[in-house]
Order: C-alpha cells, then sequence, then structure tokens
C-alpha cells in the first residue's frame, strides 16, 4: 500500500450539510475499497487564485490515506463525476513527504 494525499475544492453554493454529504462520500468511497484514511483536513471556504466556472471560491478538503495504485485511478474518476467537484488533486507521497505529512498532523493535533 503507498500513501496519497488528495484535496478537492467542492463548489460553493453548497449548503453545510450538502458539503459534509460530499465529503463523507468520498471519504466512505475510500474506506469501502480498503483504504486506510490517516487524516482527514477541512480547510473551509478559501478564494480561489483564479475563477473555476464563473465560481471565485470554494470549499477546500483534504485526506491523507494509504491504499492500493488501482483505487486512486477509479478515485478521480468519482471526483469528475461529481459536478459538486470543481477541482482535485492527488498524489503519491514518498517516505519524506509521508513523515512530514505525520508530523504536521502531530504538531495540528496538539494545538486543538
Amino acid at each position: 500500500m503507498n500513501q496519497y494525499e488528495t484535496v478537492f475544492i467542492l463548489t460553493p453554493v453548497l449548503s453545510d450539510e450538502q458539503m459534509k454529504e460530499a465529503v463523507g462520500k468520498f471519504r466512505n468511497y475510500l474506506t469501502e475499497r480498503g483504504a486506510e484514511i490517516l487524516y482527514e483536513n477541512n480547510w473551509g471556504m478559501r478564494k480561489l487564485a483564479y475563477n473555476i466556472s464563473k465560481k471565485s471560491s470554494g470549499f477546500y478538503v483534504e485526506f491523507g490515506f494509504k491504499a492500493e495504485p488501482s483505487l486512486i485511478n477509479r478515485l478521480e474518476i468519482n471526483y469528475r463525476r461529481d459536478e459538486r467537484v470543481l477541482r482535485f488533486l492527488t498524489v503519491k507521497m514518498d517516505k519524506n513527504a509521508a513523515a512530514y505529512a505525520a508530523k504536521r498532523q502531530s504538531l495540528k493535533t496538539q494545538e486543538d
């Protein structure tokens, strides 16, 4: 299993409940297919660097997870099919990036 990090941007016209439902959909998709979610960060509403579909802001969500490589292609197909997702990016993390992400998460939990 490889470690991945994915960030996706949801359209800003969603209600808080609809946004949580969309995030839950992708979380469930990963866990139902054997992925182990290491962390989840909701960055909230942020201004976009440029307009996407005439929208200037969006809800940013980040997942860190371990999964088989074949799952990533299917996950990204689901992102493309969901009209609530404006953009997404999934990256495979090497051992240094994974260690940095773990350290960042432990510092974040200490602050909370």
